[in-house]
């Protein structure tokens, strides 16, 4: 896979998280080391990529600037995932009591290197009430030598007294220009041709998670072989909805074009298409059209492109974005699949 192949090794690869980035690297070259560390924040934007990093620079031999060399005994161990210094557990399995007693009692013994012992705990929010409480003395009073990285996606599911013991991060969603060009290195190195809209296309698709992006480029290689990847391959094979579309339906909608609007709707879901993905996609250009309208300024700054100028009363757009919001609810339990957006269609175009 993409993602395992592409990994970051150091900090300076990683992308998108610079905030976290520049503390760790601090604590590092300082020597200020905390003893529980957590990283939340969106799927796939690097979480438990940069704890392992981190795990590793802790007991690096030759670290440079906060760096890993990647070349010391302990550093190669680190990345082979053999290394006795950095035990990973997955809290989605290892949910128990006795779980996490038997991390503490290990956290309790030296690391074998004689430096730091390192514990990453991914989903940790998976964690039982009484797991959480077990951890909770080994992070109120932690071994000199022991460091906990937590990492998840739902920090409210973490009990309070755990959180007030941790430093938190929150990472960021990648913005889809950090997507594609991250994506732009991928192909290069792989000696792929690929148009750049077809990559800009998967970068929009992946919600702000890089590893979705990764997959969905996996996926795409797999089927395509060696023909050349244009952007109608990309949409085809990930069943995507054309971006041209957005701008369409939404002219029908302002013009007042009842009929074509309709009709278009008929023929996407004649032709198979997801018409929930459509639905949520078109919220979302929608979206960009109303924040365009209040200020472009916010699209630009967050590396989002500009949508189409059009001629819409701003409590008109609002009205839009609430009816079409409502719709893709109820298509999730309406017999008619269609039913719901035709008729947001249809009221959307009567209001006065």
């Amino acid at each position: 896979m993409l993602y395992r192949k592409y990994r970051p090794q150091i900090f300076a690869q990683v992308v998108g998280q610079e905030h976290v980035v520049r503390t760790l690297k601090g604590a590092l070259m300082t020597g200020r080391i905390g003893h529980a560390f957590l990283f939340t924040g969106p799927r796939g934007t690097g979480k438990t990529t940069l704890a392992r990093i981190f795990a590793k620079a802790l007991n690096c031999k030759k670290i440079k600037n906060g760096e890993p060399c990647n070349e010391c005994d302990s550093c190669l161990g680190a990345n082979r995932g053999n290394l006795l210094d950095i035990i990973e557990i997955d809290a989605a399995s290892q949910t128990g009591v006795d779980n996490i007693r038997e991390l503490t009692d290990s956290a309790a013994v030296s690391a074998p290197s004689g430096g730091y012992k390192i514990f990453i705990i991914d989903e940790v929010h998976m964690l039982s009430k009484s797991a959480f409480n077990a951890l909770l003395k080994t992070l109120e009073e932690p071994p000199t030598h022991a460091v906990f990285m937590l990492a998840t996606t739902e920090p409210h599911k973490i009990i309070p007294t755990v959180l007030s013991r941790v430093q938190r991060f929150d990472f960021k969603r990648l913005t889809p220009v950090q997507i594609f060009q991250k994506l732009k290195s991928v192909v290069k190195q792989e000696k792929v041709e690929i148009e750049d809209e077809a990559l800009r296309v998967i970068a929009s698709s992946s919600d702000g998670a890089l590893r979705d992006a990764e997959v969905s480029l996996a996926k795409v290689l797999s089927v395509a072989g060696s023909d050349r990847i244009t952007v109608e391959l990309v949409v085809k094979i990930l069943d995507l909805v054309p971006t041209a579309y957005h701008p369409e339906f939404f002219g029908y909608l302002i013009s007042g074009n009842k009929v074509s609007a309709l009709d278009f709707i008929q023929k996407m879901h004649g032709s198979g298409m997801d018409l929930e993905n459509f639905a949520k996609d078109f919220l979302e250009y929608s979206r960009k059209v109303l924040m365009a309208k209040i200020n472009p300024a916010v699209l630009v700054s967050l590396g989002e492109e500009l949508p189409e100028q059009h001629q819409v009363e701003g409590k008109k757009l609002v009205k839009l974005i609430q009816l079409f919001t409502v719709a893709r609810n109820e298509m999730k339990t309406s017999p008619i699949i269609q039913l719901p957006l035709e008729l947001a269609v249809l009221e959307f175009i009567e209001y006065k």
